[in-house]
């Protein structure tokens, strides 16, 4: 990372990265989420969270290993480990289509409702956008700076879904991956679109919290058994405390939400 990009990080809590996926992996990556919701149907995304007009997906690592080559890039880790620190995992890994003709507006939140702590920010999403991202089509809505302002926007705000007077829609070509801290407030725009507008969300966490989605218990034996040390570390496949911790916090389903 170069000083302005982290500069970009640490004041406005998003970096943009344009045209960072390419053709072949962005297309890869529309072919197997496609795949996915038809195989799952009205159940797709059931398993953590669905939405009003927005089909979902969850435990994408289980889906292939295309998805296992998309968490563990070392330019986007990079750039987690600046908001993070370096002790990091994966915290799930999804997708999210928001339905064409929508009026459906996601309201804004932190992600896993995280305020930072004494150690600092222990949340930091990645957004893939699947589609472009446009003013029209359900873009992301958020609020610069509001990673530092230590509080949540359901304490603060009477109606978290109305527009925000400090809001900025993030917009931005297919293809575009956005590093965001997710301390700062965000929700997504309805879809007035004919299209729908997907993006693929990979999101860390600092190794002391727990996992959103909680990889040991998720994911399929076949599918631990073939990953590699690096990748058994990023998903916290053998690290006691992360049993301990999301065992306690994640409940029977292995689902933080």
């Amino acid at each position: 990372m170069n000083e302005n990009e982290k500069r970009q990080l640490d004041e406005q809590g998003y970096l943009v990265l344009e045209g960072f996926m390419g053709d072949a992996l962005l297309d890869a990556v529309r072919r197997r989420v496609e795949e996915l919701f038809a195989e799952e149907g009205e159940r797709a995304g059931s398993e953590f969270k669905q939405e009003p007009q927005t089909r979902r997906l969850a435990n994408l690592v289980d889906g292939g290993p295309l998805f296992e080559r998309v968490i563990a890039i070392p330019r986007i880790l990079e750039c987690v480990s600046h908001v993070l620190g370096p002790e990091l995992k994966l915290s799930s890994l999804n997708a999210r289509s928001a339905n064409p003709y929508s009026d459906w507006i996601q309201p804004l939140h932190c992600d896993v409702g995280a305020i930072p702590d004494e150690k600092g920010f222990w949340v930091c999403n990645t957004i893939w956008m699947l589609d472009d991202f446009t003013a029209e089509n359900g873009a992301t809505r958020m609020i610069p700076g509001s990673h530092r302002w230590g509080r949540l926007p359901q304490e603060v705000l009477d109606d978290p879904a109305a527009p925000h007077p400090e809001e900025v829609l993030l917009l931005g070509k297919a293809g575009t991956v956005v590093v965001m801290n997710t301390h700062m407030w965000h929700g997504a725009a309805a879809n007035r679109s004919p299209y729908p507008r997907r993006a693929m969300h990979c999101f860390y966490c600092r190794r002391d919290r727990p996992q959103q989605q909680y990889q040991k218990k998720l994911l399929r034996p076949e599918v631990q058994q073939r990953l590699s040390p690096e990748l058994r570390h990023l998903l916290a496949l053998d690290d006691p405390l992360n049993d301990e911790i999301s065992a306690r916090l994640s409940g029977q389903s292995g689902f933080l939400r």
